[in-house]
């Protein structure tokens, strides 16, 4: 049974003991992958620390999700790389941002966030196991030391020599063992506060505790196992700020001379259209794993994210879109109120600006092991043998999605998962509007229409009637459909004209004329095939 939880202002309060940690923990998570994005992007190392204050602390006042944390968005490392390349300037592309986000108010305006209804759920529940399986993949490089990928990358290939497999066997060849002993410990510690016993702990975050574990064995490295000590390329790698003006000279401003120039426009819809599609795949999947299953308003997401890129843009920072990663990590950090989303915000703008040099400190293999923990959580076994169970309609899609999105990247996965669930869908259609029964040595055939029948229903309409044999009574019935193609019609007029040369008798029963709503003449097409009106 699901627990109850009310979403009244005051509930914020209550739950700040649950929302505390894991706002500490989803803090801790987004300060690499917020730095990560912006090198990746070919961006100031700023942007991304930005777009993720911004994500924190002014996205969640105007979207309703409860689960939801925005930050600078992985999927779009790319297209942003690409498109500063091709407009020429960082300060070009930040018009190009603002223009996104007044893209995205207006698809929320009008009402486009349904379209993520009409993604099927098996679809959902793979692109969850395969980010779940990306980040065990992409992580594992960094458990062991060999930090040359970006966190939360989501594309199969990383480079012209690299993909994310090969990635893997070179990074088994060039193990970091200081590395590897810390990532080992971290799991370690990370599995045992998953015991029950321990349920009375876990205010505080074994996130937390695997951080302050991984500076003090590094410190413990350098004193007395000087060769496993790791050096500042396996750390956290913050530009040190050390006051508020500092911190100010990192923002940029658009560059409005650019605002003419055709690329500009191709680039806002470009981002406008991937990061409202990234939003809404990402709070279908949040509801699933949602331990209260709410619901958020999708249209009121698009604003929010909307208003959330155009700020973005305004001060110099990263495209933003719901993150299924750092969401995740609150989740599975115990967060229950967007209270964990605003206070990871809080966290990331005052610790960035004041003790940016002590999170320096930070090995990044204790992150790496934050992360494989929640990707197996995403991708366990269980969760394969539940949809294996649920038959191959189900199964299929699920796991081509996986392949998909490992072998290509998210938003290519999940199309060719839909792609395979919506074939799944006419299939079953196709196969369950019409049921045929026969007896007496297949004498007396019953073709019943059990829903709606339209044109697609015709080869297996057409492939039943060819094979009746001369001298058998057939009865097709049609109380159950709504409506009749006027293919079908034309198709059993033309088996009547047929079944007199093969002494077939046919009973048409509970044809309406009403069925055909959208047929030139009904009348006229239903005498023909002998049904009374």
């Amino acid at each position: 049974m699901l627990k109850k939880i009310n979403n009244k202002k005051e509930d914020y309060i209550q739950n700040l003991r649950y929302d505390l940690p894991a706002g500490l923990v989803v803090f801790l998570v987004a300060v690499p992958l917020s730095l990560g994005i912006a090198l990746a992007s070919g961006a100031p190392f700023f942007s991304g620390i930005i777009a993720g204050v911004i994500g924190g602390l002014v996205v969640p006042f105007i979207s309703k999700s409860q689960v939801s944390v925005s930050g600078p968005a992985a999927g779009l490392t790319t297209i942003v790389l690409l498109s500063i390349q091709q407009i020429g300037s960082f300060e070009g592309f930040l018009v190009a941002l603002f223009i996104a986000g007044f893209i995205q108010v207006l698809l929320g305006i009008i009402r486009s966030g349904i379209i993520a209804y009409y993604i099927p759920s098996a679809v959902i529940k793979g692109m969850l196991a395969a980010i779940g399986l990306l980040l065990i993949l992409k992580q594992l490089p960094h458990a062991i030391g060999y930090d040359i990928e970006i966190f939360e990358d989501d594309k199969f290939l990383v480079n012209a020599q690299e993909n994310t497999f090969t990635l893997l066997l070179h990074a088994f060849n060039s193990i970091e063992w200081g590395a590897f002993i810390l990532s080992v410990f971290s799991l370690a510690i990370l599995l045992f506060w998953e015991i029950p016993f321990l349920k009375k702990m876990r205010w505080i975050p074994g996130a937390l505790i695997v951080v302050v574990v991984g500076v003090l064995f590094n410190q413990m490295y350098a004193q007395y196992f000087p060769h496993l000590k790791l050096n500042a390329s396996h750390l956290v790698n913050l530009p040190i700020i050390n006051d508020l003006q500092g911190f100010l000279k990192g923002f940029n401003t658009p560059d409005w001379s650019y605002i003419t120039h055709e690329e500009i426009w191709i680039t806002a819809l470009t981002i406008g259209l991937i990061a409202s599609i990234e939003t809404l795949l990402t709070l279908e999947a949040l509801e699933k794993i949602d331990p209260y299953r709410r619901k958020a308003p999708l249209n009121q997401e698009l604003i929010a994210q909307g208003i959330g890129n155009s700020l973005s843009g305004l001060v110099g920072g990263l495209p933003i879109t719901s993150v299924i990663v750092r969401s995740s990590v609150g989740l599975n950090a115990g967060g229950r109120t967007k209270m964990f989303v605003i206070i990871h915000g809080l966290l990331l703008l005052v610790c960035v600006v004041f003790i940016s040099q002590t999170l320096n400190q930070i090995p990044l293999a204790c992150l790496a092991a934050i992360l494989l923990i929640v990707g197996y959580k995403l991708a366990s076994p269980s969760v394969f043998i539940k949809m294996y169970k649920k038959g191959w309609e189900q199964f299929l899609p699920f796991t081509l999605t996986i392949v998909a999105i490992l072998l290509t990247d998210l938003l290519i996965g999940v199309g060719i998962g839909i792609g395979v669930g919506l074939f799944f869908v006419i299939r079953t259609n196709f196969h369950s509007a019409i049921a045929i029964t026969k007896a007496n040595d297949d004498k007396q055939v019953l073709i019943r229409f059990n829903k709606d029948v339209s044109f697609l229903n015709k080869p297996l309409l057409t492939q039943s009637l060819q094979e009746i044999e001369p001298n058998s009574y057939v009865i097709i019935d049609a109380k159950r459909a709504h409506f009749i193609d006027y293919d079908i019609l034309e198709l059993l007029h033309e088996f009547k004209q047929e079944a007199r040369h093969k002494n077939i008798q046919i009973e048409m029963k509970n044809f309406r004329e009403k069925s055909q709503p959208s047929l030139p003449q009904p009348t006229q097409m239903l005498e023909e095939v002998g049904v009374e009106h």
